[in-house]
């Protein structure tokens, strides 16, 4: 599976992994998820790798899940190991003991959003916007409702998912999705400056650190997978689904 959207790149005690499908504004396929999974479970063995930084080619950082292949769904089971997969791809990202940045730059949407979430500290451009827009398709976002309280306020959260409101970089800073903001274009450098520091610091301790620190959350990963299928399965989410294709406002019934 590697090779496929993500390239891996060891630069010193660095892994880089830049989210490479440009042409779709870094938009994550079905197959993208056991992808990730995979190469961290490559930075994971990689003796070398002491810090790993996520970021976006092109123009965004992520604008998330593919909408156009969720239509490609079958039953309930084939929906409900979707979401597993997603969902365990993320959690590989959030339990890696090597420390994690994303490094942001235009939208972070939806599972873009979500992978900055799982990622332990995040520094964005003045270009950056966030957002977890899934309720506009008949959907949640589930790994936002896993991690994101150790992010934001539950208002915060809520304000998000319920809304659907894109943050710019310093709303999201101001709600702890950021750590930094920069000036356009600096995301790479801030981000390969706090790599090189925490490169230097006891891989144990930092290890350790991380494990306490991120032990909360996961318990609620049956209850999304049951509710996001669920949620594939409705009129509402076809109805979602069939008003991004057209490019029209959906008309939800509830059902």
């Amino acid at each position: 599976m590697l090779g496929g959207m993500i390239r891996y790149e060891v630069r010193g005690p660095v892994a880089w992994l830049t989210l490479d499908r440009p042409e779709k504004l870094n938009a994550m396929s079905r197959d993208f998820f056991a992808e990730l999974r995979e190469t961290a479970a490559r930075a994971q063995a990689d003796d070398a790798v002491r810090v790993v930084v996520f970021h976006g080619a092109g123009k965004s950082f992520s604008v998330g899940g593919d909408i156009e292949g969720f239509g490609e769904l079958g039953g309930v089971g084939d929906r409900r190991a979707y979401v597993q997969e997603a969902l365990g791809a993320f959690r590989a990202v959030d339990e890696l003991s090597k420390p994690t940045i994303a490094a942001v730059h235009g939208h972070a949407l939806g599972g873009g959003c979500e992978l900055t979430m799982v990622c332990d500290l995040v520094v964005a451009d003045e270009t950056a916007r966030f957002g977890t827009p899934e309720s506009a398709v008949g959907l949640f976002p589930g790994p936002g409702v896993v991690r994101g309280r150790g992010n934001l306020t539950l208002h915060a959260l809520k304000y998000m998912i319920f809304t659907g409101a894109i943050l710019d970089a310093q709303q999201a800073l101001a709600a702890g999705l950021v750590n930094e903001v920069v000036p356009a274009g600096e995301h790479l450098v801030k981000a390969e400056e706090w790599a090189d520091t925490m490169a230097q610091k006891a891989p144990l301790a930092l290890a350790a650190a991380k494990a306490i620190l991120n032990g909360e959350g996961w318990e609620r990963f049956p209850h999304v997978v049951d509710a996001v299928a669920m949620l594939q399965g409705s009129d509402d989410f076809g109805e979602g689904i069939a008003a991004f294709a057209d490019r029209r406002r959906p008309q939800f019934e509830g059902r």
